[in-house]
């Protein structure tokens, strides 16, 4: 197997080197080139062909930030930023996971001996990615319901979501299409816990329904979005109506706290039929065993299609095991949780798919 080819694009030297040493360790990672500034970055683009570019923030002319947007538009390639700001600059943090970046990683202090450690792991998860071409910035848009042809009211199903790598993109995309009386609907997304608070303020921004930081005790209801704090506890729901967020202090599950496991689990034993679960883009196995347990609790089930997936990983793991009942692309997600939580609406199954 071939290394992963890499392009480093930094404008400070001694940060090109320290990055090209830390994955110069690595005899599956091929450092290719490197760029100072956005300009160079795209002619070497255009001569090596990488599969994975290491992109810094602040860069002279172009910040790498607008360099981002260009190459999801023009080339779509899997980009990792590599920045101070990503480690207090939530917002510029944010906005590359959401054009588009694979992930992002913090610049280290100076004399740090930990320098980049992890790098070469994000690297070749990154060379394994499917990143989409994006279109225009998004904005507030009016939620499409495509034939239904009446106004939406919500039968008061709960909709649990699980997603990881790639996940703030796909969210973004199918929250921003749920209308202000939305279902019930709680989220786990793997985030650091410096991150969770400023995406769900971001959501709440774009969205037409209320999105919050969950909070223990929050109780569910129609037009409110709930999204996991990272790091601490996980988010589950009360075994007794009326539902409400819990969070639940334990340890990791499948790695990670919280866990979607954590989530969707609690929901096929607290509300059963009366759920929808969806497993988004993402690595790993986390989600695929809980998504299960509701669909044998009567739960509608449904994941990304593949072809949509960054990383066709949890939602793989959820379909090889009969967790869902189908797969479907992330452009019609939203328009598949509204069909089936309406009120009005009749046609309430979704055909297994093999």
């Amino acid at each position: 197997m071939r290394a992963v080819r890499v392009l480093v694009v930094d404008d400070s030297a001694t940060m090109r080197g320290l990055i090209r040493a830390a994955l110069s360790r690595d005899p599956e990672v091929e450092v290719v080139g490197e760029a100072a500034s956005a300009e160079d970055a795209r002619a070497a683009i255009k001569v090596l062909n990488p599969d994975v570019i290491t992109l810094d923030v602040e860069m002279p002319r172009m910040n790498g930030i607008a360099f981002l947007d260009k190459i999801m538009r023009l080339r779509p390639t899997p980009v990792i930023m590599v920045s101070s700001l990503t480690s207090r600059g939530t917002a510029a943090t944010l906005e590359a996971l959401e054009i588009g970046a694979f992930d992002c990683v913090a610049k280290p202090s100076a004399g740090d001996p930990e320098a980049f450690a992890g790098l070469t792991v994000k690297v070749k998860a990154a060379a394994q990615a499917r990143p989409r071409q994006r279109s225009e910035r998004l904005e507030p848009r009016t939620p499409t319901e495509p034939g239904l042809g009446h106004p939406y009211r919500p039968d008061g199903r709960i909709v649990a979501i699980g997603s990881s790598t790639g996940g703030v993109e796909a969210l973004v995309e199918v929250l921003s299409e749920f209308p202000d009386d939305c279902p019930p609907t709680v989220i786990t997304q793997h985030m650091p816990a410096t991150f969770t608070a400023s995406f769900a303020k971001r959501l709440d921004r774009l969205c037409k329904p209320e999105v919050r930081e969950a909070e223990d005790g929050a109780l569910l209801g129609p037009g409110r979005i709930y999204l996991a704090p990272g790091g601490a506890a996980h988010l589950v729901i009360s075994a007794s109506t009326p539902f409400r967020c819990r969070l639940k202090g334990a340890e990791p599950i499948n790695g990670h706290r919280p866990s979607v496991d954590a989530l969707f689990r609690s929901i096929a034993a607290a509300a059963g039929r009366h759920a929808v679960g969806v497993i988004l883009t993402g690595m790993g196995r986390d989600g695929a065993e809980g998504l299960l347990a509701m669909r044998r609790a009567g739960a509608v089930t449904f994941g990304q299609d593949e072809a949509s997936c960054v990383i066709y990983g949890m939602p793989k793991a959820a379909f090889e095991i009969g967790a869902t009942q189908k797969q479907v692309p992330l452009s019609r997600i939203a328009s598949e949780i509204l069909r089936i939580t309406r009120v009005e609406g009749e046609d309430r199954c979704l055909s297994h798919q093999p």
